[in-house]
């Protein structure tokens, strides 16, 4: 039998249907409740308590520390998949077959080449840019490029514009990365996989020969998966939301790398090194940034630790925690912030205050580490989660075109002046 939610207001009682999801969360269907109140809606701030969609890509469950791609738990796909294969999963619903992955690589090869005119909107930038600005600004100039927009309805169509996209993200992400760090451009290598020809475009030196670290490689491949999805985040709502109005992939993939930017969200990691220096410069006395982390009237603030989702562990952070720790060892990086990071890890993981409240280091804690080690700047770390994120936010546009959802228009409460006058600027 169907449960139903009754909603009472000035006397008069309102039935709200309630929708259960496959893993039993239950939402109270509001949609008609605007029209059948004549004016009422609800407040939520955030839209922490609203349920935006009915989604079948990701499934979280913070108080347990799940997260589930279309059903595969994140530490099975970590241990077993490669991050091609989670961009298929992610997208197309299923894990692909050899003959499947083979084509979807095959075909992102092919549209890998980005017009000559992209390098000049490039060149315009300042080195000082920063790498999200201007990766957003490339992403979103991917549509003067690609005009024609997506038949949603064409599974071809569909399918073409997927694959674009996935062939030259990295290759402007990479470009980005250049840019910064004075390189010249490199244009990869179609005889390596998707992740480790990313790497050789980040990293190759135009005097020398480059050669694939496996420890970084498969550290790198595990991180792009643990960032590729995380259900309703500030991005991905954005990407869905804009692509609700019919607005292109391309630039609704832009619009959520600039909602990834924001400190609250991608720029997390960032965040995590920042305070690491900020110790540092201070003489690297771990114990008392810890202190100051637990006395409530101190605004000094653990960054990497705690999640706002995950109530528990971060699963991620499990996994990831085990890269870093053999990246560090293969790369034999001698550095006092990894030092003071690993300090910081140990003391909270031991710590009775932070261990009762769950305050564990999440993914950013670790994915800032492995960047640090693999001299990324910081202003880069964000754009490396959006190289990870960029599959769940293809398959969320997808299915939100799919089951053509309506375009996103959020209500208000209006709290501002009631009715009045003009008065003439002279009598002012």
């Amino acid at each position: 039998m169907a449960k139903i939610a009754t909603l009472e207001l000035d006397g008069k009682k309102y039935e709200l249907p309630v929708v259960e999801g496959t893993e039993n969360e239950l939402g109270i269907d509001i949609k008609n409740l605007r029209l059948d109140t004549k004016g009422v809606v609800t407040l939520d701030p955030g839209y922490k308590n609203t349920g935006a969609c009915e989604s079948a890509i990701t499934f979280l469950n913070g108080e347990k520390g799940v997260l589930r791609y279309r059903g595969y738990s994140i530490e099975e796909l970590a241990e077993k998949a490669n991050f091609l294969e989670v961009c298929y999963l992610l997208i197309f619903g299923e894990l692909p077959t050899t003959d499947q992955i083979k084509k979807f690589h095959n075909d992102i090869r092919a549209q890998s080449q980005v017009d000559e005119d992209v390098k000049k909107i490039l060149d315009g930038f300042p080195k000082s840019a920063h790498p999200m600005g201007v990766l957003s600004s490339l992403t979103s100039a991917l549509v003067a490029f690609n005009p024609s927009s997506v038949n949603v309805d064409s599974e071809e169509d569909m399918y073409k514009a997927i694959v674009k996209i996935l062939a030259k993200f990295p290759v402007l992400a990479a470009w980005t990365y250049r840019k910064r760090t004075g390189l010249p451009l490199d244009y990869g290598d179609d005889t390596l996989g998707y992740v480790e020809n990313f790497l050789k475009m980040m990293f190759r030196k135009p005097n020398g020969e480059y050669k694939t670290n496996q420890t970084v490689l498969n550290a790198l491949d595990k991180l792009l998966i643990l960032h590729a999805d995380h259900e309703q985040n500030c991005s991905t709502s954005t990407v869905r939301i804009v692509g609700s109005s019919h607005a292109g992939l391309f630039i609704s993939i832009s619009a959520g790398i600039a909602a990834l930017w924001g400190p609250l969200h991608g720029g997390a990691n960032q965040a995590v090194i920042e305070m690491l220096e900020a110790i540092k410069a201070d003489g690297g006395d771990t114990k008392k940034f810890m202190a100051k982390a637990k006395d409530k009237d101190d605004p000094f603030r653990l960054m990497g630790f705690g999640h706002r989702v995950y109530k528990n562990f971060d699963p991620r952070a499990k996994i990831i925690k085990k890269a870093a720790d053999d990246v560090l060892e293969s790369l034999g990086i001698e550095d006092d912030i990894l030092d003071i990071a690993k300090a910081l890890e140990k003391e909270a993981l031991e710590d009775p205050y932070f261990v009762d409240r769950k305050l564990y280091p999440n993914v950013d804690f670790y994915s800032g580490i492995i960047y640090r080690a693999l001299g990324i700047p910081v202003e880069m770390f964000t754009a490396m989660f959006a190289l990870g994120r960029l599959p769940g936010w293809i398959a969320q546009w997808r299915e939100m075109r799919l089951n053509k959802e309506p375009i996103g228009r959020p209500r208000q409460i209006y709290v501002g002046e009631t009715l009045r006058e003009f008065v003439p600027v002279e009598k002012r």
